[in-house]
């Protein structure tokens, strides 16, 4: 232990290399025998140094939480006594001793209640991690310990703690896994109740009271939170929970004790009780929200909830909210919880009917008042203004905002209770607007402006829709608004900004009313007040969009972007972002002048964002938000000005350090951004520079390593590699390109724990090879041929299936004749042949194809089959080419049908869009009848199918007479839009049957010959078809190229 002590003690010193020199040491002997014990001792020693104390409760919770939870194996046994100082912490032999783990069992609930605070949470942190793991298996005399405890006056607070820890585990847990959360709560809830029942009724309670009254309402509040647990549908059991609950509710805070400091304050034990209390109640009520539950019981519960408690409840947060009305002080997160529950009220008759009497009062004198900016606004506003710009745009912060509730409250109330309020509420803010207006400049209200401003803001929707309010609201915003935008007061400068916006879309009767608001929200940018910039950027943002003449915009794009890049460097919010991505995509190529310097100046923001989101450690904090919008917005602008390939040259040195720093691990969190850029960089430029193929083997790396989610990400640029840099990634050795790809395919593919949805992008890759590649790679064929029929054989996926049997087309295409040769040396050509047929023919019920529903996997299939029919005679037997030509000619008539219906539907699309340009409404979301109309139509096709096969066959023969407008419905309504260019996608399978026809018929008339004559009539008709559709296709493509000539030409 002493040993142990004064290496601890070296972690502590100001001196930093023996500082690190003990951190490493301890590192060398933290895996030896008794190392947590020993450590134990030391915490609990109470007449050791405190430091020394705390920094071993430290290194003992961060050991705990690393190694806790190795699972033994037969093969394990204790740590090497001598272990090395080189190994990795975390490698599996690393463990922690049964023995060690026993001793620290046994004895850390026997030194909890001794621990002063600050050490009993590094050891509460301990047990949470050492309960998940071992309760109950591990620890089968724990609940005991605590009931024992719980009726011991003295060691109530360690056994509540230790509960409430316990009762964390399983608080999301599942109805499966949570079996023991109902045993826990049956053995100890009595005595919580009692417990409970005795603290309330203490006179002048102190604020240790208040710890234990929070802790057991923590509990309650755990093994509630998904479930409430039977033995509370008892009502006498229920009711004695919730006397007391509505006694903590409505009883006064003691004002003896109470902090001055505003944030020691609402962290204070006895608000605390509140904010729990509030909490339970709320999910108590949202739990039984339902009157209409399925489960008798669960509904037989909340209506004796709705009956009993829930009104009551209403009364006392009505209550409790009036203390604000005379000036009284409520935590924010209390003023919150209440709204919440008031604003789910509102849906519920009879809830309000309750609330009605009182809801003037509350609206007009508590909720109003919240929506004004206040003292703690302006205290924010003037000493940091970052930190107010930062609230304002965390949806976290609104989790917690009284505002946020208050508007939230009122957009309910509005939306719910229309009929009753709507027109009460616009009302009273008029005239809040109008006494504004009427009052002498020292005596305007700016906060009651403001409210009454965020409440038009937060409207707008309605007020968009509703007369008379629909028709003034240019006149509102020309009244009410723009003289803001020159206020004295910055806060009321920003909200014009920032209702102007909300408004920008509306139709202005007089356009230099717009004109006039964009102006303003410009100045605004460069307002000497940070979140006045700020929310005139978030306002610019609606002005772009709904700017119908770019030229009022343009003009001002040089000055706009510098106060952009002033902002980006003063701040990081993706707010600013969002709105400079809608610059680039409204004026796409226009943007190329600034392309390299907007490029920059995000790559910079990027850096600065990654360094922050670092120090802070948190993977949701707005630095890393904005730095994923910085990678969004370089995205939008290189799709901007993907037409002038050179500036890709230019843009690459900025984003080539961004791309190759993170795409390794370093960039988990921005990783799908990252590969997008590297998906633009390697499709856009000229050529693929060597620098960017250097990025080939970070991505394989992570795909090997970390990144299969990302695998269809991985794919794009991997594709853009092969089938733009063909002959680098054909020659180059070092690395070995093609080597690298076989290796992470086969790996991925040969994997019996790979699920078959995460490896469809593999056979995609072996496609492209094939099809970029052809003549090229005959060396790979046979073993991507093998790989794939292995998987193929354990693929239960049908779509991986189709992805398989395509690679099987695939390689038909690149070389039929070593393909088939491969297939017969590997013992499998007639199984696959025999699977491929079958999987074509395979029909739903519907009489919907089962497989190869895209497209593009029809064509693949088309260009494999038509490459067998060319094979000589010897390679193909005549009664096999039989079965692949009638094969052929049925995949050929569901690809053209599939073409056709698309270009149909993509006609109508076009159609739709000229109908409803320019006109929009709100409801939109909600008529789904479109999407219903197609799904009825598939089922009804299908429904319809023909059991004949003759007439269906001749029925198809018909399809291809051009003056038949009748085409059947598609085979599938899958979409290729996800489909990635190939090179196939400029050979027509029409074209190409035909051609393969006529160089059999010159080459091998007799087999030629044979075909037509044993041929049914049917099938004659449909090659027929095919082949007057062939010489239609290919009238079509010289005409498309004479005219695309014509325009190289012409330009």
């Amino acid at each position: 232990m002493d040993e142990i002590g004064v290496i601890l003690q070296g972690t502590l010193s100001p001196n930093p290399d023996e500082r690190k020199a003990a951190e490493q040491r301890l590192d060398q002997i933290q895996y030896a025998p008794h190392h947590l014990p020993t450590l134990l001792q030391i915490i609990v020693h109470s007449n050791s140094d405190i430091s020394l104390r705390q920094v071993a409760a430290i290194h003992f919770k961060n050991f705990i939480a690393k190694n806790w939870t190795h699972h033994y194996s037969a093969t394990d046994s204790d740590p090497d006594p001598n272990p090395n100082p080189n190994a990795n912490a975390n490698h599996p032999r690393h463990t922690i001793s049964i023995s060690d783990k026993d001793i620290v069992r046994n004895h850390i609930l026997l030194f909890l209640p001794q621990l002063p605070s600050l050490l009993r949470v590094q050891l509460g942190e301990c047990l949470k991690t050492i309960l998940h793991s071992d309760y109950p298996d591990q620890c089968p005399h724990l609940l005991d310990w605590i009931k024992h405890n719980l009726q011991d006056q003295q060691q109530v607070y360690s056994a509540l703690f230790v509960l409430r820890i316990l009762s964390i585990k399983y608080e999301f847990k599942s109805d499966e896994d949570r079996t023991p959360a109902y045993h826990i709560v049956e053995e100890t809830f009595p005595h919580l109740l009692n417990i409970f029942n005795t603290l309330v009724q203490i006179a002048n309670p102190s604020i240790e009271v208040a710890d234990l009254i929070k802790l057991i309402c923590k509990i309650f509040w755990s093994s509630i939170y998904l479930e409430i647990p039977k033995n509370l549908f008892d009502q006498n059991v229920f009711n004695a929970w919730m006397v007391l609950f509505l006694n903590v509710l409505e009883r006064p805070v003691p004002l003896e004790g109470q902090p001055i400091d505003p944030d020691l304050r609402k962290s204070w034990g006895w608000w605390k009780v509140k904010k729990w209390t509030i909490h339970i109640l709320n999910r108590l009520y949202t739990r039984c929200g339902d009157l209409k539950l399925r489960n008798t019981e669960n509904r037989a519960f909340a209506q004796m909830f709705h009956k009993h408690f829930a009104g009551k409840i209403l009364d006392c947060h009505l209550n409790l909210l009036n203390v604000i009305r005379v000036g009284g002080y409520l935590p924010d997160r209390v003023i919150n919880l209440v709204l919440q529950y008031l604003s789910n009220s509102i849906s519920k008759k009879s809830m309000y009917t309750v609330l009605q009497p009182r809801l003037d009062v509350l609206l007009f004198e508590i909720v109003f008042p919240l929506m004004c900016f206040n003292d703690d606004d302006q205290k924010l506003w003037d000493e940091d203004p970052h930190e107010y710009v930062r609230k304002g745009y965390d949806i976290i912060e609104d989790l917690y905002s009284p505002r946020t509730a208050s508007v939230d409250f009122v957009s309910e109330l509005v939306r719910k209770r229309r009929e009753d309020n709507f027109h009460k509420f616009i009302q009273f803010i008029v005239e809040i607007l109008k006494r504004y207006d009427e009052a002498p400049v020292e005596y305007k209200s700016y906060r009651q402006k403001d409210g009454a401003l965020l409440a038009i803001g937060t409207l707008c929707d309605k007020l968009k829709q509703t007369e008379p309010y629909k028709s003034e609201l240019e006149r509102m915003l020309v009244q009410h608004v723009f003289p803001e935008f020159g206020s004295p007061v910055g806060h009321l400068r920003a909200k014009a900004a920032w209702v102007a916006g909300q408004y920008a879309h509306i139709s202005f009767s007089d356009q230099n009313n717009f004109r006039k608001a964009l102006q303003c929200v410009v100045c605004g940018m460069r307002d000497p007040e940070l979140p006045v910039r700020i929310d005139s950027v978030f306002a610019l943002r609606s002005f772009i969009e709904a700017c119908k003449d770019l030229d009022e915009i343009r003009p001002l794009l040089p000055p706009l972007l510098d106060e952009f890049f002033k902002l980006m460097n003063e701040v990081e919010n993706e707010d600013l972002v969002f709105t400079l991505e809608t610059i680039v995509d409204k004026f796409g190529e226009e943007m190329a002048p600034y392309a390299l310097g907007l490029c920059q100046n995000l790559a910079a923001a990027f850096w600065r964002c990654m360094n922050t989101a670092d120090a802070d450690d948190e993977a949701d904090d707005p630095s890393s938000l904005a730095a994923v919008g910085c990678l969004r917005a370089i995205s939008t602008i290189l799709e901007s000005v993907s037409s002038l390939p050179q500036l890709f040259v230019q843009i690459e040195p900025t984003l080539l350090p961004i791309m190759r720093s993170m795409l390794t691990t370093d960039g988990q969190e921005v990783f799908e951004e990252i590969l997008e850029i590297v998906s633009y960089m390697t499709f856009f430029s000229p050529t693929i520079s060597l620098d960017m193929w250097s990025l080939w083997p970070l991505m394989m790396e992570a795909l090997a390593d970390w990144a299969i989610d990302f695998f269809p990400n991985i794919l794009v640029p991997l594709d853009n590699y092969i089938s733009r840099g063909t002959a680098h990634f054909i020659t180059c050795k070092e690395p070995d390109y093609q080597q690298s790809l076989w290796n992470m395919i086969s790996s991925l593919m040969a994997d019996k724990n790979m699920e078959d949805s995460d490896i469809e992008p593999a056979p995609k890759l072996i496609e492209i090879v094939f099809l970029n590649c052809r003549g090229l790679v005959d060396h790979w064929v046979e073993p991507y041929l093998r790989i794939t029929v292995e998987r193929l054989h354990r693929t239960g996926k049908s779509y991986l299936k189709c992805l398989l049997m395509q690679v099987i087309a695939d390689g038909l295409y690149y070389n039929a004749a070593l393909t088939l040769i491969i297939l017969q040396k590997l013992g499998v050509a007639s199984e696959i042949f025999n699977l491929w047929f079958h999987m074509l023919q395979e029909v739903k019920k519907s009489g919907v194809r089962s497989n190869f529903k895209r497209e593009h996997g029809k064509k693949v299939c088309c260009l494999g089959l038509i490459s067998l029919l060319a094979l000589p005679a010897d390679q193909l037997p005549g009664e096999a080419f039989g079965r692949v030509f009638r094969a052929t000619l049925d995949l050929l008539v569901a690809y053209k049908d599939q073409v056709a219906e698309a270009a149909k539907e993509e006609e109508e699309d076009d159609d739709d869009d000229d109908d409803m340009d320019g006109f929009q409404t709100d409801d939109e979301d909600e008529d789904d009848s479109g999407s219903d109309r197609e799904m009825g139509a598939v089922a009804e096709h299908g429904d319809e199918a023909d059991s004949s096969k003759v007439i269906k066959l001749t029925d198809q023969a018909k399809s291809f007479r051009p003056d038949n407008e009748d085409d059947d419905d598609s085979d599938d309504d899958f979409s290729d839009d996800e489909e990635l260019q190939s090179p196939i996608d400029e050979v027509d399978p029409f074209i190409f049957f035909v051609d393969t026809m006529k160089v059999m018929q010159s080459s091998d008339p007799m087999k030629f010959q044979n075909l037509t004559q044993t041929l049914e009539f049917s099938y004659q008709a449909l090659a027929n078809g095919v082949a007057q559709h062939a010489e239609m296709r290919r009238g079509e493509i010289e005409k498309e190229k004479a005219e695309k000539s014509s325009a190289t030409t012409d330009s």
